[in-house]
């Protein structure tokens, strides 16, 4: 989401400044690499990148094939092959041990549906959309389509499909990646020679700050960093303002019981209670736990959470509902505001992506390789 947000930004910029740019985006993985499928850069005509398909290893070769693509104006597939021994003699030396397959395209506005216009109708709305992606791997000299279609909830298509076999099995797709519960998905379609990329985007985490105390301030500033959308609510008007909050993206004051209606809350919405007030934030506890959230998180010792949970039904104390987080955080030793707020982000990540928030070294593998198989 947020590397979709900065390539759209530093797109409108280029456009201003009468610049061209290509989009590259890894279309496909075998094996280990950095990034995975969906991993995109936006490269402009003077050098300027935006985004990242690698750990900058990449980077410098795809720069220089980017601006070919602007020149001739012809999508372009670039192979990477870290298995190959003779890899570093080409100046990549990723070590990754994996194919990467990057898919250059350039940016022509006269194009009603480019890539860079379906991304502003997905920012435009919170909604997940499916990005269909079509590219050919059999045949690196046949048209590479590129980014052609983008697919909302009520089967609403921007763009159009230029392989008709694969047509009917992209809308079966779509439809099923936006009917599950998954907070991203991808699948590839073939129709023996051209492949399609088909990614579900999700709208950015929109996270409400409930108290507007000095130990919000840092988490407001690293959840921006991860591009989430900012709510902060308190009942104390003097706490809030855009001085001590410049980063929120809506200020709100408001009495416990006026907090939700006042939101427009969806299933990427997470809340977190920090007023560090036992009474509003009890109060607007009650009213939370109705909402079909994935995450909530109270601030405090553990004691104080069942606390509430016991005058709000003495059920939910013996039983506390799994999106409810209290104390919340991972066990990460944090001590001052900064070091909680990290906890408590981190802990909002791991369980919208449905992780343990263990450390990656127990893993034998970072990434799931089934994801990005090709079939017939």
């Amino acid at each position: 989401m947020k590397e979709l947000q900065d390539i759209v930004r530093a797109f409108e910029q280029a456009r201003l400044a009468n610049k061209q740019a290509a989009l590259a985006t890894v279309v496909h993985v075998e094996g280990s690499s950095y990034r995975r499928s969906g991993a995109r850069m936006l490269v402009t005509e003077d050098g300027q990148l935006t985004g990242a398909i690698s750990g900058g290893c990449l980077e410098g070769d795809t720069l220089r094939k980017a601006r070919l693509v602007i020149m001739q104006q012809q999508p372009m597939l670039v192979t990477y092959d870290t298995t190959d021994d003779d890899d570093a003699k080409l100046g990549v030396g990723l070590g990754c041990n994996g194919i990467i397959h990057v898919l250059i395209e350039p940016i022509n506005t006269a194009d009603d549906y480019h890539p860079i216009k379906l991304f502003q109708l997905f920012l435009n709305k919170r909604e997940p959309v499916v990005l269909i992606t079509i590219f050919n791997i059999v045949n690196r000299h046949a048209p590479q389509h590129g980014t052609c279609m983008l697919i909302e909830q009520q089967g609403v298509a921007y763009g159009f499909i230029p392989v008709k076999d694969l047509e009917s099995d992209i809308k079966t797709t779509a439809d099923q990646l936006l009917a599950g519960n998954e907070t991203s998905s991808k699948s590839y379609l073939t129709d023996g020679e051209y492949q399609c990329f088909v990614e579900l985007l999700q709208p950015a985490l929109s996270l409400v700050i409930v108290g507007a105390g000095n130990d919000a301030i840092p988490l407001m500033q690293i959840a921006k960093v991860l591009g989430w959308q900012i709510t902060i609510a308190d009942g104390r008007a003097n706490y809030i303002s855009t001085e001590r909050f410049p980063l929120a993206d809506r200020l709100l004051v408001a009495r416990p019981n006026e907090v939700v209606d006042q939101l427009s809350v969806d299933k990427r919405t997470v809340f977190m209670l920090m007023t560090h007030n036992y009474n509003y934030d009890s109060a607007l506890l009650a009213d939370l736990l109705s909402l079909d959230v994935p995450y909530i998180g109270v601030l405090g010792p553990k004691k104080r959470l069942v606390r509430m949970l016991d005058e709000i039904s003495a059920e939910l104390s013996e039983n506390i509902p799994t999106q409810l987080h209290g104390p919340a955080g991972l066990d990460i030793g944090s001590e001052n505001a900064e070091e909680i707020a990290l906890a408590i982000v981190a802990e909002i990540q791991s369980v919208i992506n449905k992780r343990d928030g263990l450390s990656l070294k127990r893993k034998v593998f970072v990434h799931m390789r089934e994801s990005d198989n090709i079939t017939a």
